[in-house]
């Protein structure tokens, strides 16, 4: 008997141990409140959950519900797209100059958290706010608290992500393609009939995951007195602690998170999903007289969706003494976060890697459930995670090592980002041959040495931006940890959402403007880190 062929490889312990680590983390939670569906209090077998969910959508309530959650999750979607689509043709096909710092700033919307928008919103075109103290017109204070603003927030978040998901199709597209159309037609003929049908559907796919991402939103229409049902979920169970509505609540969400992904996932396939390489599209149209039109637009986005939030909290802040004061009153949130997110990027990334590297080595047919599976997981509602990890971990062996202590919160960051970490890192191990592996293995090299030594040092930009991205992640997240954090360990979004209803406006302001300052930054040393990598690699 060969004894090699049945101990497993040093690889396929290595990977196997991730996968499991990456169901326990991040599918478990889902997959308990799924199963919790179809017990009662007492623990026995019964449907009724599903039929409290059949009797809230026969109400009014339910129906209000699931209206305002799909006009928010729609709105927010058309919204983003209308705004990121044209930006991304732009970035990709466009001769206008200032093109890295137009991507940059216009990526500050979807790294500063949903929350600190809409409180930038209430402040803003509240009663007292700076807008109407600015222009005198009380219009938008009528709809400050209303779905329309969740809609206009949602979408002002969000719309990077079409800008960036249409810049990407459209520079994987041929230039040979556009090339040879150009004998035939005009620059706006190709644009038209050759380039835009070939990325509609990533900007479709695209659109569909902002829709999940908005409906699943919490903090936002929170903060916006928006009834929708993650805001029933929470309350559900935050205030009433009635797991089983909590529980009916979710299936919808659960439903339409699975089925818009699914959706998604067969518009654009494994090729956007973990595409191996870009194709730099040669073909470019001149604005000409246009572009001083295409520079007013962008500095009017650039205005509304970066410059204004970031004032109106600054408005009502009343100056450094406040925020100076803000953060020495909330010194051991504002520590908390930057361990904790500093501790849970760390860890999301390290177990990421292995995951990454099996999914780009991987060749079956597994693969792209796998990648759904990614996706979905990723999109599950905050809310919904957090109730999970109560459920599997509030338990009297578990509580005080686990539960009662700050470690819960790192264990919700984990099963909200991993997938995401995972998702990013694929392509930059499928950028690295498997030949190199395979030469190292006939060098007599083992595979661990192999992938820390020649592997990993291949990808060290990607792992230093994907741990950025995390980290920024964490570092806001607000739906789990609110649920989750023990007592007298608040984060920083916890620390600010508590807050809004028992402080002053200045000292919400104050916090709200820290957090997206750190944000920001992180932002800018990520620029920064890419544009010296690359000044590096040009020498």
């Amino acid at each position: 008997m060969n004894f090699g062929q049945i101990i497993p490889s040093t690889r396929a312990v290595a990977l196997g141990i991730a996968n499991f680590l990456l169901i326990a983390l991040c599918f478990t939670p889902t997959l308990y409140m799924f199963a919790q569906s179809f017990f009662d209090t007492t623990g026995e077998l019964s449907l009724a959950s599903y039929q409290q969910l059949i009797s809230i959508a026969t109400e009014p309530r339910g129906r209000e519900l699931l209206l305002s959650s799909v006009a928010l999750g729609a709105g927010a979607a058309v919204l983003a797209t209308l705004l990121g689509f044209p930006l991304g043709i732009l970035l990709a096909r466009a001769d206008f100059p200032g093109k890295r710092f137009w991507r940059v700033v216009f990526l500050a919307p979807l790294v500063v958290p949903p929350y600190i928008l809409a409180l930038a919103w209430i402040l803003a075109s509240g009663k007292a706010g700076f807008l109407i103290s600015l222009t005198g017109i009380e219009f938008p204070a009528n709809w400050t608290y209303s779905l329309g603003g969740a809609i206009v927030v949602l979408g002002a978040s969000y719309f990077p992500l079409s800008m960036l998901a249409t810049e990407a199709a459209a520079r994987r597209v041929s230039g040979r393609q556009e090339e040879a159309a150009l004998l035939y037609r005009n620059a706006g003929g190709v644009l038209r009939h050759i380039t835009l049908p070939l990325v509609a559907p990533t900007v479709l796919a695209t659109a569909l995951i902002i829709f999940v991402l908005a409906t699943v939103e919490f903090g936002v229409p929170g903060l916006l007195r928006v009834r929708v049902f993650t805001t029933e979920v929470f309350t559900a169970f935050a205030a009433f602690y009635d797991f089983s509505q909590a529980t009916a609540l979710t299936i919808p969400l659960l439903l339409s998170t699975l089925l818009a992904g699914t959706i998604a996932f067969l518009l654009v396939g494994e090729y956007d999903l973990t595409a191996r390489r870009h194709f730099a599209g040669r073909f470019s149209f001149s604005l000409g007289w246009a572009r001083w039109i295409v520079f007013s637009i962008l500095a009017l986005v650039f205005l509304v969706a970066v410059v204004t939030p970031l004032v109106s909290l600054w408005y009502e802040t009343e100056g450094f003494s406040q925020i100076f004061a803000a953060v020495g009153g909330s010194a051991t949130a504002l520590m908390n976060s930057l361990v904790l997110s500093g501790l849970g990027a760390t860890l999301v990334v390290s177990l990421a890697i292995w995951l990454a590297y099996g999914r780009a080595r991987s060749t079956g047919f597994h693969r792209h459930f796998y990648d759904l599976s990614l996706v979905v997981i990723f999109a599950v509602p905050s809310t919904v995670v957090g109730i999970g990890l109560i459920g599997l971990w509030n338990r009297p062996d578990w509580r005080g090592a686990v539960y009662a202590s700050p470690f819960i919160i790192v264990i919700a960051y984990l099963a909200r980002f991993v997938p995401l970490a995972t998702l990013l890192l694929v392509t930059s191990f499928r950028q690295v041959p498997t030949s190199q592996e395979e030469a190292a293995e006939i060098a007599g090299a083992g595979w661990l040495r192999t992938f820390f030594r020649i592997v990993l040092p291949q990808i060290r930009q990607s792992l230093i931006a994907v741990w950025i991205i995390v980290f920024i992640f964490c570092f806001g997240e607000l739906g789990a940890t609110l649920l989750v954090a023990p007592p007298g360990e608040s984060t920083l979004p916890v620390r600010i959402y508590t807050l809004i209803a028992n402080s002053t406006q200045s000292e919400v302001a104050a916090l709200a403007l820290l957090q997206a300052s750190f944000v920001l930054f992180s932002l800018v040393g990520l620029s920064l880190f890419f544009r010296l990598e690359k000044g590096e690699r040009g020498q």
